[in-house]
């Protein structure tokens, strides 16, 4: 199985790409994450019901069996961490994005997180405009 930490943006869209590839490249599932700790009102990077549509409605036409899930209340390194804790996860798919080193100081950065922690593949993605 193919785990893709997904975001609503061009990261997350990058690592949703690349991950159905790997899926049909290895002929394997693809479980898509889409979290947040819900700590604020809105959370830009959290798919609303209407791209989640079009997410599964463009995961059914890749022909690659899927499984989305958005769990609210959980910390995102944590989560896919736990994803990738499962004995049929092969490899995790994230999207990266440029951060000054003072941003990642303030902020922390999940994808840091999960690629020193993951005790398995990952491969990190950025958009082809990035």
């Amino acid at each position: 199985m193919i785990v893709v930490g997904y975001s609503a943006d061009p990261f997350g869209r990058a690592a949703l790409e690349h991950g159905i590839a790997e899926a049909k490249l290895r002929g394997t599932t693809l479980l898509v994450v889409n979290s947040t700790s819900g700590e604020a009102y809105s959370d830009p990077r959290f798919a609303q019901s209407g791209e989640v549509h079009d997410v599964e409605q463009h995961l059914g036409e890749c022909g690659v069996e899927f499984e989305l899930t958005q769990p609210v209340g959980v910390d995102t390194a944590k989560e896919l961490l736990k994803a990738m804790d499962r004995d049929d996860a092969d490899l995790l798919v994230i999207g990266i994005r440029h951060r000054s080193p003072v941003g990642k100081l303030l902020l922390g950065s999940v994808s840091q997180q999960v690629l020193l922690e993951c005790p398995k593949p990952v491969l990190a993605v950025k958009p082809d405009d990035s």
